[in-house]
């Protein structure tokens, strides 16, 4: 489904967990990292296909995460003839997207990379909200900027989880982590990577799960 300048409707997703790092995936078999992101159905609205599309790429539901704000207007981007199917050339331009930011409810093993058979992603982590762009395929970029920009505005305020981290230490050894962290069971969606607290030093299972 193409608008009449040639751009396909799509959304993409900045998944927040409770420290205001972001969702950061490598798009299977290549080393290029980006957002979940994926095109609008016809008779879709965005936000419907934001909450399809963040169970068909990371496996979440509605009732994990929670909407905190969206771009007001739509971010367009172009693809490079290379990138574009021989049969789709002169009509299709490029994709343009309403972006969504949302905050991450459930937990980290809620996410799954093979909640379908089609998987876009083979490994994540939570990254810094200022993203590096040049792991980002480049034409995509400018969008990405434009994006975060806009969207940081709406960042949650940390102050009161500081608080709650710092009171939940007392009483604790401050080199073991958080008591809930200490020996317990944790087992992450297949695909994922888990990258640990550095003022923990829980690892789970005591494996190595970074693929």
């Amino acid at each position: 489904m193409l608008d009449r300048d040639g751009f396909r409707p799509n959304v993409g997703i900045v998944l927040l967990n409770q420290r205001n790092q972001v969702f950061w995936g490598k798009r299977i078999r290549t080393h290029s990292w980006q957002f979940p992101q994926g095109g609008i159905d016809r008779g879709e609205t965005p936000e419907q296909a934001m909450i399809r599309e963040l169970h068909e790429e990371v496996g979440l539901l509605e009732e994990h995460v929670r909407i905190v704000a969206r771009t007001r207007d739509w971010l367009r981007y172009e693809v490079p003839d290379r990138f574009i199917r021989r049969d789709a050339r002169g009509h299709y331009k490029g994709q343009k997207q309403i972006w969504f930011l949302l905050q991450l409810v459930g937990h980290d093993w809620d996410l799954n990379l093979r909640a379908t058979d089609h998987p876009e992603f083979d490994a994540w982590r939570w990254n810094d909200y200022w993203v590096p762009l040049d792991a980002v395929v480049e034409f995509k970029r400018g969008v990405y900027e434009l994006a975060l920009t806009e969207l940081a505005r709406f960042l949650p305020r940390m102050e009161n989880k500081s608080r709650f981290m710092r009171q939940g230490m007392r009483g604790h050894d401050q080199e073991g982590g958080l008591e809930m962290f200490n020996g317990g069971n944790f087992e992450l969606p297949p695909g994922g990577s888990f990258e640990p607290d550095p003022h923990t030093n829980f690892q789970p299972g005591g494996q190595d799960n970074s693929r």
